[in-house]
């Protein structure tokens, strides 16, 4: 061993120890701050299905490949860094004996094919992921750019580390075959071999070239232990426990159901919940459950999230990004605090760290700590809150942000949990749902309407809609599930009356329960009001148990036309007892067609596009039955740009519709101007709300003289029922409710 060997081996080792000590005390602070979230114990199993979808989501990258060719470059990057571990390892040889190859792998040509592939191939991606953070980068884009509010420095920091290591191997085995030390055929590794062959021989070179792979490498260790919030780099690792633990399991994201409401990992009872012990959803960092510490701690701020929300792309101050790594900030920076034993009640009193040695307990905690112990939760910007309350209300929770998350964060939960705390201990939220959240108890609806009204409208149309007078008929197959605005927004009586109609002609048994129905509650769940909803809930569970009473799980058949409604009963309402078997009336109506019980007969012949309702594609998969319907009603179907999992929101969800949109663009106008582009003479959809957002921004658009006065908003069972009828109208009067 010559000098030049013993010197650099030394240098290596010592790195690497230092390295190794601070990696692992960084990992145990992680692991101890993780531990301080809220109990969750639905995470654990089943361990086959969880990890079975961890590996396909991972080695398929079945997320990131939605993005195409960056997906593909951030494959090879993250193989190569698995991979090539290895190689970085052999360096450690290297550097003392040029001669040095692992006697297993050396000259093994399979293997040093994957490496000179992979090697290559990851040097390419690297530098790929650069080019296209730099033509995304924000002061080219502002806003349009992802990467808005990402941590550029750790970025390149990180990518650069992955290009120099990719150079370091492609050298290192070069310098091997130019010094007679490379021992593999060259049909397994052609880029080596054919660098050998220019370069001189040099074993100085080698031991260089594996000091710089091993520096690199540990380095990189020393950055990231040093940045416990360096997400960029940590999701390399957190990433296969964040997927493992998602909510659900298999492919699908936590979309659909709100996470119930916990406190100490159980379902929270409000006849016996005490506001003093137990947690009502997120008031302080530490009232997220573990999970939610993990999800802010794998954010990769790739902002791919951020890039799909309505909310952001229409100029309002929520980024879910940016939500996600203000909590990861704050929760770190808080952490050693807590663990501490500190601790403070609603009223922000110290309740934690008390008694004797208390105050030598606060001294060791550091200043950055005891400061972000003091910082609200949710605040504005005099309040020093970890959370705008403008952000926290922007969200109409369509899920586009948890849809995109290549490592499954739960977005949408962490929002609702905050609203939570505002609306059931703060009574702080947007005055605009106070009146709904009174017309919800009071009414059992959002709109104040009394429920003798239900039924109105059925007048006028042609044959009797039949409603349940308390025992259900054994040839009667569903329970038509009007809701709230199917029976009181005159537009959305418009689908209703459609879709009676329409059943009727099919011959299909069903009845309504008019006044016995009352709001499935999706609104004050997602407003953060779980105490309304949960009175809602279990009401119409009651009612809809009794109705079902006596049948066999697979005949508790409800169609709905709303796509909130359909959602609350297929999804939530098990958390409370009533399970039952939902479709959404375009699936119906498409297996009605089918079936040829349905027979349209004039084509609409009208150029039309479809807007997907967030509630039920992105959170529900129905994607492919309301454009069945467009396209078997004969229109002419032109897609928008933003569709399907990409679809944008009507911007009536998360209680939205019941609030002002005063900053910004408005996201149904938005949503209007994209649909216009595809110059259609009608925008179908399937959902109430969206129909009422899409048809006032139309109208505003037609004020503003920018469309024209003859395209209209409609429900694919309009469509359809036209061509059915032979191109009858099927705007017949309806009674005015609202």
């Amino acid at each position: 061993m010559g000098a030049l060997q013993l010197v650099l081996g030394l240098i290596c080792l010592a790195v690497t120890v230092v390295a190794v000590v601070m990696v692992v005390r960084t990992v145990r602070r992680m692991v101890s701050s993780i531990r301080l979230g809220q109990p969750d114990p639905t995470r654990g199993g089943p361990f086959g299905a969880r990890f079975g979808n961890m590996v396909k989501e991972i080695l398929g990258h079945t997320k990131m490949l939605k993005w195409g060719h960056v997906g593909v470059a951030h494959w090879f990057v993250m193989v190569g860094f698995g991979l090539l571990s290895l190689s970085v390892l052999e360096a450690y040889g290297e550097v003392a004996n040029p001669e040095f190859e692992f006697w297993f792998l050396g000259g093994f040509g399979p293997w040093n094919l994957a490496i000179e592939l992979i090697g290559f191939a990851t040097l390419v991606a690297g530098i790929w992921l650069v080019v296209v953070r730099q033509l995304n980068h924000p002061r080219r884009a502002g806003r349009v750019s992802r990467f808005q509010g990402s941590n550029f420095w750790q970025a390149y920091f990180v990518e650069a580390v992955v290009i120099l290591e990719g150079v370091g191997i492609i050298g290192l085995r070069a310098f091997k075959e130019s010094s007679g030390l490379f021992h593999a055929p060259v049909w397994s590794a052609p880029l080596t071999h054919a660098l050998g062959a220019v370069l001189p021989a040099s074993t100085a070179a080698i031991t260089l070239f594996a000091a710089f792979k091993i520096l690199s490498a540990m380095i990189w260790v020393i950055v990231i232990a040093r940045n416990i919030t360096m997400g960029v780099a940590w999701h390399r690792f957190t990433a296969f426990f964040n997927i493992y633990f998602k909510r659900e399991l298999g492919d699908a994201p936590a979309l659909g159901a709100v996470k119930p409401m916990t406190s100490g990992g159980k379902p929270l009872d409000f006849e016996e919940a005490d506001p003093d012990t137990d947690v009502f959803g997120a008031g302080q960092v530490e009232d997220f459950s573990w999970k939610g510490w993990l999800d802010f701690t794998t954010c990769t701020e790739c902002g791919r999230c951020q890039s799909q929300c309505p909310a952001w792309n229409t100029g309002k101050p929520l980024s879910p990004k940016l939500v996600i790594t203000s909590l990861r900030d704050h929760a770190y920076a808080k952490a050693p605090y807590l663990l501490a034993g500190g601790k403070k009640d609603m009223a922000g009193d110290e309740v934690g760290i008390t008694g004797d040695g208390a105050e030598d307990k606060l001294a060791g905690i550091d200043a950055l700590a005891l400061a972000e112990s003091d910082r609200p939760l949710v605040g504005g910007p005099e309040e020093m809150g970890v959370i705008d309350p403008e952000v926290l209300w922007s969200c109409t929770s369509c899920g586009a942000c948890v849809e995109q998350c290549p490592v499954d964060i739960e977005h949408v939960d962490h929002i609702i949990d905050m609203r939570r705390y505002q609306v059931m201990i703060e009574s702080n939220f947007p005055t605009e749902l106070g009146g709904m959240f009174k017309n919800l108890e009071n009414k059992g609806n959002p709109w104040g309407q009394n429920a003798k009204d239900r039924l109105a409208w059925t007048e006028d149309l042609d044959f009797e809609v039949p409603v349940f007078d308390g025992e259900l008929a054994d040839d009667v197959e569903y329970v038509f599930w009007v809701g709230c605005a199917g029976a009181f927004e005159d537009r959305a009586k418009k689908t209703t009356r459609a879709v009676a109609e329409l059943l009727h002609m099919a011959g299909v048994k069903y009845v309504v329960l008019g006044s016995e129905e009352t709001c499935t509650g999706d609104p004050a769940r997602r407003a953060g009001n779980e105490f309304v909803f949960q009175m809602l809930a279990q009401q119409n569970v009651e009612v809809l148990n009794g109705v079902f009473e006596g049948r066999e799980p697979g005949k508790r058949k409800i169609v709905a036309t709303c796509a909130h409604c359909f959602n609350s009963l297929a999804n939530e309402y098990s958390q409370l007892g009533g399970d039952f078997e939902v479709v959404h009336h375009t699936q119906l109506l498409n297996k009605l067609v089918r079936e040829k019980r349905l027979t349209p007969v004039a084509p609409v012949a009208e150029d039309v596009t479809y807007h997907d309702p967030c509630f039920l594609g992105r959170h529900n998969k129905v994607y492919t039955p309301p454009r069945d319907l467009v396209g078997a009603a004969g229109a002419n179907f032109r897609e928008m740009p933003r569709h399907a999992d990409r679809s944008m929101c009507c911007g009536a969800g998360g209680a939205r519709m019941w609030m002002e949109e005063r900053i910004g663009k408005r996201i149904n106008l938005d949503r209007v101007d994209e649909a216009l582009g595809t110059a259609p003479q009608k925008i179908a959809t399937g959902c109430p709300f969206c129909k009422v957002m899409l048809s006032d921004g139309l109208t505003t658009r037609q004020s503003d003289k920018v469309a024209s006065e003859n395209v209209e908003v409609v429900d694919v069972a309009q469509l359809l029922l036209n061509a059915v009828k032979r191109g009858e109208s099927t705007d017949a009067p309806a009674t005015s409710g609202s």
